[in-house]
């Protein structure tokens, strides 16, 4: 099956044998043989060529560079039919990353979801293959969060927005995709905002689960300061390793804070412990930020920290799964339109959205720990950024 594609693809692309050998070397061959055996990728995905990328780049040229990391640069690029994209560009081509590229693509092949980016099509004729996305206007949640004079923007309503949908995304990549997913590299940086709309990105480290299996040991991989503490400790990764991960997003919305910080005490420089501390000494408004305060939305304010304490449970058993968060959080966003409008008349039926998520509401906090077990305490070399 695979050299059939092989041979196909190189007899329709006419490739010298410079890009041939690219191809071959990017794991094209691996990839159009997993493709080829998935009954639900998305047929949409296209294999670009390296000539056209080059021009939507203008040769990748400095001014079009849109995010810079550890991974390597994105760059915004421009298609012929005038689509903005966002295109991905590896720092270099090891073993390992052509690994993760292949595996992002048939992650992302297999979602259709307006709160999850959408990928486009790869090109595998460069140096270093590439990823091509749709093109998010509005940078990523964590410079809206923590960029100075971008916070103040962020209203309660808009950051209720974007939690809810976020957590609908991942609720619909655990339950509802064609295999469950789990992300495994939650955090403020990877959510992407097309204005206000958020798009869950970057799944590199993310795992197809199987659909008889509940957990599964894997090496450790995702961000300090939002990891899991349990699937640290033990290597079980499970969907419920999302769940914190996005409690810590939670987190974040409401003090502004980042998942870790060297700027606050030994004790509190993860965020989870800065948290649970604010709410053990009852100072939770205190540590939110004042300007949400101040928009008088007290209640929904403490139902999303019950329900950020309920993420962030020691145990993964104790915290609520992400459909019970998406419903939760949909919950205050309902509450909330039913205060802006004064009335019922003219509201959508709660018990009407439900089947969104089964019959029956369950209590969106899960079993709740006591607060001094509720937190984990690790060592956390200094080289690592919360970003």
């Amino acid at each position: 099956m695979g050299t059939a594609w092989l041979h196909l693809y190189l007899k329709n692309r006419k490739l010298s044998k410079q890009k041939e050998r690219l191809f071959r070397q990017n794991g094209g061959l691996i990839l159009l043989q997993q493709l080829s055996e998935q009954k639900n990728y998305n047929e949409a995905v296209k294999i670009f060529n390296a000539e056209e990328l080059r021009k939507a780049t203008f040769n990748y040229d400095d001014s079009t560079i849109i995010g810079k990391g550890g991974f390597g640069t994105v760059y915004r690029g421009i298609l012929p039919d005038n689509r903005i994209v966002a295109i991905k560009k590896s720092k270099v081509a090891s073993q390992d990353q052509i690994e993760q590229f292949i595996n992002e693509l048939l992650v992302l092949s297999q979602i259709n979801h307006r709160n999850v980016i959408r990928l486009l099509g790869c090109c595998l004729e460069t140096e270093v293959p590439l990823l091509v996305y749709e093109f998010a206007s509005n940078g990523t949640l964590y410079d809206h969060i923590h960029e100075k004079g971008k916070a103040c923007n962020l209203l309660w309503e808009t950051r209720l927005n974007i939690a809810a949908e976020t957590a609908g995304a991942l609720s619909y990549l655990h339950s509802e995709a064609s295999l469950p997913i789990i992300h495994r590299d939650v955090k403020s940086a990877n959510i992407l905002l097309d204005n206000y709309t958020p798009k869950v990105s970057d799944f590199g480290a993310s795992k197809l689960a199987p659909m008889d299996q509940t957990e599964f040991v894997t090496v450790v991989q995702g961000t300090i300061g939002y990891l899991d503490p349990e699937y640290l400790h033990t290597n079980q990764l499970t969907e419920k390793s999302d769940v914190y991960s996005f409690g810590v997003v939670l987190v974040e919305l409401l003090t502004g804070q980042k998942a870790l910080s060297y700027d606050r005490s030994e004790k509190e420089r993860s965020l989870s412990m800065y948290f649970f501390n604010a709410l053990k000494d009852g100072r939770l408004f205190d540590v939110v930020e004042s300007h949400i305060v101040n928009e008088g939305k007290r209640e929904q304010i403490k139902e999303m920290a019950e329900l950020a304490k309920g993420c962030l449970n020691l145990r993964g058993d104790d915290r609520p799964t992400m459909k019970e968060v998406a419903m939760g959080l949909e919950r205050i966003r309902k509450r909330d339109e039913k205060h802006r409008w004064g009335s019922n008349a003219n509201l959508i039926d709660l018990d009407k959205i439900e089947h969104l998520f089964g019959d029956e509401m369950p209590n969106a906090y899960g079993k709740q720990s006591d607060q001094t077990q509720s937190t984990i305490s690790f060592p956390i070399p200094s080289d690592f950024s919360g970003r």
